[in-house]
């Protein structure tokens, strides 16, 4: 007899998926928090304007940091909204379906990317 193929995740393993994805996400929050803490105090520049070589050499390397935390920030905001869409898609019972084949993402990829969409083939044949 053919075992059939499940076609969802069932309320427990939703449930574990759940946590996996508001741990990350609080994680993803707080580091971004920080960040824009980070790049309020670098616009916050000092009122000394003492024009020397040193200090446009320093505003230089400040304002490639704060264009590289301005990237990660983007970055991280970008992750949180997709997992809080991953958590949209538990409470409505589509998540872990592949939206192209329809098939179940297995759980070790939903571990490492919690708001996969989609299975490792399909990604693959997207790209190519």
């Amino acid at each position: 007899m053919m075992q059939e193929e499940r076609t969802r995740y069932s309320e427990e393993e939703l449930k574990e998926f759940e946590l996996l994805i508001r741990g990350k996400l609080e994680g993803t929050l707080n580091e971004l928090n920080y960040i824009k803490g980070g790049l309020s105090k670098k616009n916050d520049s000092g009122t000394d304007n003492t024009a020397s070589t040193a200090k446009s050499i320093e505003d230089g390397a400040d304002a490639s940091e704060r264009e590289n935390l301005t990237q990660l920030a983007a970055r991280l905001q970008k992750y949180s909204i997709q997992l809080e869409n991953a958590l949209v898609r538990i409470k409505n019972g589509t998540y872990g379906i592949c939206i192209d084949s329809g098939k179940l993402i297995p759980k070790e990829r939903l571990r490492i990317v919690p708001h996969t969409q989609q299975t490792i083939e399909a990604k693959l044949k997207r790209v190519n």
